[in-house]
């Protein structure tokens, strides 16, 4: 096993990160990767896209006559340009040099989850997202009250029908429940008041803003302490509890390392992050270096991007078409921007189920082809006719091999960047795939170690990282 493909792929999509892993070592990679630069600049697909709350009051207008071939139009221009971003986004995902920030933005993604589906604009979903792009390695504390008071978040959330005398607990029940302290650490008074110091937080140009005809000012008592409290003031209370570190803590190991991370590393973590003033980073750094040094291949089964992505890489897929990407991701259950609730992606073993490992073998079957992913492998999917139409221009496909090893030296390295487990049954049937009389140096060579490759991500051994 070697540890620097494994997490090549933990801390990206791919195995492209190993050998600067192995030349650098974890922390001094980690701490390139902590100051990459990353994109700030607007997607084109927005260019035209309004963004001022003037500008979508007027968007609005147009669209009330809905029966109308204008309104029509404009609505799936929209949806369109809902499209473009994700593949935008997708676009980021897979060039990124140090992809890190990326995945940490998808863990943010479905921490804080804030739907196109429900907010609607495309432009704050941008926003949102950029914020997290932006504040990735930052503090969880000052991420928290930024977030929420994104125009995103306050419609994802219903805080736009919050207000005086009117009070909607949406806002105030997941800051809680699924932001911060977890169920069992607040009360459902907490909640109430909480919704209460929420009240008025609406839309605004930049950022939500209190609008004061709506809002309401009494006194509260929330976890414990009364006074007059706003947004800001409902978060620093939250990260005076004791429990605050761990749910965070919980879900990082989660997502990068463990499907079931062990509590007592959660408290481990935990108490180190409220030590480090709840700062991203050094959490990271500590997480990532310590469990670097540790036998845990296999703790995890990959996302669909994990294993779409390590498959294009493998392939040394140039130019993957992204459209079809985007909705890959989406038939695996993986639609960015549109998770399938405020809990976001559930993960684990929600990642292979029976239709799901279907279309991972269909896809693999299609890339080994030399051909890009198309409408074949969705065919029994309920939304088939919404695959993207495209010219399937056969690939050229390769897997890098030494021509001068052995049956045997190939699977060992092509085992090593992906697989973590091999057992005697699956080194014999590898064996048999790629026979003791392989020639590297024959015509037909690099097709025999693509049927190996095509046999191994097959696997279950290949689902985990």
């Amino acid at each position: 096993m070697e540890l620097p493909h494994l997490w090549s792929l933990r801390l990206g999509f791919s195995n492209r990160q190993a050998p600067t892993i192995q030349a650098l070592g974890m922390e001094s990679f980690l701490k390139k990767a902590f100051k990459a630069p990353f994109s700030q600049t607007e997607p084109a697909c927005l260019k035209d896209d309004p963004k001022s709350l003037l500008e979508l009051r007027e968007k609005r207008q147009q669209f009330k006559n809905g029966q109308s071939e204008e309104a029509k139009k404009l609505i799936k221009e929209q949806i369109q340009k809902g499209v473009e971003l994700k593949q935008w986004w997708l676009q980021e995902l897979l060039q990124a040099e140090f992809p890190l920030r990326e995945k940490m933005v998808l863990f943010w993604h479905n921490h804080f989850v804030a739907t196109s589906q429900k907010v609607k604009v495309n432009w704050w979903i941008y926003q949102h997202n950029q914020l997290l792009r932006e504040m990735a390695f930052g503090n969880f504390k000052t991420l928290t009250k930024a977030v929420i008071q994104t125009n995103a978040m306050i419609r994802y959330l219903d805080n736009v029908d919050n207000k005086r005398g009117e009070i909607n607990e949406n806002l105030s029940r997941e800051l809680l429940e699924l932001f911060t302290l977890g169920i069992g650490n607040y009360t459902e008074e907490d909640i109430k008041n909480g919704a209460k110091a929420l009240a008025g937080l609406n839309l605004g140009e930049t950022k939500a803003q209190y609008r004061p005809r709506i809002e309401d000012n009494d006194t509260i008592t929330y976890l414990g302490k009364t006074g007059h409290f706003k947004a800001d003031d409902l978060v620093d209370q939250i990260f005076e509890q004791p429990k605050i570190p761990y749910l965070i803590t919980r879900k990082i190991l989660k997502w990068f390392i463990f499907d079931t991370p062990d509590e007592k590393l959660v408290t481990y973590y935990g108490d180190y992050f409220r030590k480090v003033n709840f700062e991203i980073q050094p959490l990271l750094l500590k997480i990532f270096t310590e469990e670097y040094a540790k036998p845990t291949a296999g703790s995890k089964i990959k996302n669909p991007l994990e294993f779409i992505a390590q498959l294009h890489d493998e392939l040394q897929i140039k130019a993957p078409n992204i459209p079809v990407l985007v909705f890959f991701l989406r038939q695996q259950g993986m639609d960015l921007f549109n998770q399938p609730n405020v809990k976001g992606w559930d993960g684990g073993t929600s990642w292979l189920t029976s239709q799901i490992y279907l279309q991972r073998q269909n896809s693999g079957d299609l890339l080994c082809s030399g051909r890009l992913l198309n409408r074949r492998i969705f065919k029994d999917a309920p939304e088939n006719g919404d695959v993207p139409k495209m010219k399937n221009e056969p690939q050229n496909i390769s897997i890098a091999f030494s021509p001068t090893d052995s049956n045997v030296e190939i699977i060992q390295k092509l085992s090593n960047r992906l697989l973590f487990q091999v057992s005697p049954e699956l080194q014999k049937d590898m064996e048999s795939v790629l026979k003791y009389d392989f020639d590297g140096q024959s015509a037909n060579a690099q097709q025999a170690v693509i049927r190996l490759f095509n046999y191994i991500i097959k696997t279950p051994e290949f689902q985990l990282i």
